[in-house]
């Protein structure tokens, strides 16, 4: 039995994207209880030389997008990086959930050994569609909501790893 590209990105992001919005209204709720300005937690980070937990959200949105629309070989929709709030995290993260389930299995179908390469400033990365999603994707995307995890677990919140599978 085979499983589709489809079906893995959208078995490991959508799940970890519900226990992050979870984790986001604990966070929120924790700030409002302890009377914490909400921008303590929004611009924390794990050290000095990583980014904030606005970051964390935003780049994991990037790379599921990425997951979805590079694999299927499609233009990647833009999105601002303009949050300052829980609220415009949580409307990041709907945005995105929106816009990978506007990609079908059947777009992503047959799309394993198509060649994706990804340019940066000091050179390109070429995968396949397969080793793109497998091994950059889900893994950066993985990264980003764990870290944020991570920072509000530094900052006292009580999370659990039942939140970050999606299952609370």
């Amino acid at each position: 039995m085979s499983i589709s590209l489809h079906s893995v990105a959208t078995l490991s992001i959508l799940p970890r994207f519900k226990g992050l919005k979870a984790a986001l209204n604990q966070a929120e709720a924790f700030c409002t209880e302890k009377k914490i300005d909400p921008s303590v937690l929004l611009n924390a980070r794990l050290a000095p030389d990583m980014r904030s937990l606005i970051s964390q959200v935003q780049l994991s949105s990037d790379h599921a997008k990425g997951a979805f629309y590079r694999t299927a070989g499609l233009p990647l929709p833009s999105l601002a990086d303009t949050e300052q709030s829980f609220a415009d995290l949580h409307a990041r993260i709907d945005k995105t959930v929106d816009l990978i389930g506007d990609v079908s299995a059947a777009q992503m179908e047959g799309r394993e050994n198509a060649d994706i390469v990804l340019k940066f400033p000091r050179g390109e990365m070429n995968f396949t569609g397969e080793g793109y999603l497998i091994g950059f994707a889900l893994p950066n995307f993985y990264f980003h909501v764990t870290t944020a995890y991570a920072i509000l677990r530094h900052n006292g919140m009580p999370l659990g790893k039942s939140m970050f599978m999606g299952r609370e």
